[in-house]
C-alpha cells in the first residue's frame, strides 16, 4: 500500500472511532468527506494541479454556558492523487468559539503536518524537509438563510517558522531553509439538509523563504490553491 493511501486508511479508521465513541462525551459533531482539485507551485517551477480528497471531524466538547465559549477539537486529513508533485498532509486541532446568535467567532490551536514531495529540477532532484507547524487560525461562522440552514465560515492567519523534519539520509546534516513568511486563507460555504451537510471549500497558501543555498532553485518557496466540494454527516 502506497504511504498516502495508508495515511488515509489510518485517518479514516481514526475518524470513524472518534464518530463511534466521542458522541458520548460532546455535545454534537460534523464528519465528512471533500473531493476536489489542487494547484501547487515551487519557486519557479511550472504549477501542478491533481484531484485532491479530504476527511475532516468536529466535535464539540464543551457546550458554551453563561456567555462562554464551545469547546472545539478536531482533525483532518488531506491527500492528493499524485504525491510525487503535491504535498500530502494532516493536522488535529482544538479552541473556544464563541457564539453570538448566527454568529460565532473563536480562534484553534493546532498542529499540522505537511510531508512534501521531491523538488524535481531539470537533471537532479532534490529532496525536501517535511513541515510541523503550529497553526492559530482565526475562526468566524454565519448562520442565515431559511432556519438558519446555510453557512458560510472564514479561516485565515499567518504562518510561523515550522520545524523541519527528515528521516531521508540524503538531508542529514543538510541545512533547513530560513523562513520568511507565510499565511493560510480558507473560505467555506455550505447548507445543512438536518442529519446531512453539503459544502463548498476554497483555500489558499503561500509560503516564502529566505534565497540563499538552503533554499536552491527557490524549491521551499510554495504557493497553493485548494477547491472542493464535500458531503459530510451531522450528529
Amino acid at each position: 500500500m502506497q504511504p498516502c493511501k495508508s495515511i488515509l486508511v489510518h485517518t479514516s479508521l481514526f475518524l470513524l472511532f472518534l464518530l463511534a465513541t466521542i458522541p458520548a462525551f460532546s455535545q454534537r459533531g460534523t464528519i465528512g468527506l471533500d473531493a476536489g482539485v489542487t494547484s501547487d507551485q515551487y519557486g519557479a517551477q511550472p504549477k501542478a494541479s491533481a484531484p485532491d480528497f479530504g476527511v475532516d471531524g468536529q466535535f464539540n466538547l464543551l457546550k458554551a454556558k453563561d456567555g462562554g465559549p464551545n469547546i472545539m477539537v478536531g482533525a483532518e486529513l488531506r491527500v492528493p492523487s499524485d504525491t510525487s508533485a503535491h504535498p500530502h498532509e494532516y493536522a488535529i486541532f482544538g479552541g473556544p468559539i464563541f457564539p453570538w446568535g448566527n454568529l460565532s467567532i473563536g480562534f484553534n490551536v493546532g498542529i499540522r503536518k505537511i510531508i512534501q514531495p521531491h523538488a524535481q529540477l531539470p537533471g537532479l532532484i532534490l529532496d525536501r524537509y517535511n513541515l510541523e507547524l503550529l497553526e492559530t487560525p482565526i475562526v468566524l461562522k454565519y448562520k442565515f438563510g431559511p432556519d438558519k440552514r446555510a453557512f458560510i465560515e472564514a479561516q485565515g492567519a499567518p504562518e510561523y517558522t515550522p520545524h523541519f523534519k527528515s528521516s531521508l539520509k540524503s538531508l542529514s546534516g543538510v541545512p533547513h531553509p530560513n523562513f520568511d513568511h507565510g499565511y493560510t486563507i480558507r473560505g467555506t460555504l455550505g447548507y445543512n439538509l438536518g442529519k446531512w451537510y453539503v459544502k463548498g471549500t476554497y483555500e489558499t497558501r503561500y509560503f516564502k523563504f529566505q534565497s540563499n543555498e538552503n533554499n536552491p532553485a527557490d524549491i521551499y518557496n510554495w504557493r497553493s490553491n485548494n477547491i472542493t466540494g464535500g458531503v459530510g454527516l451531522n450528529f
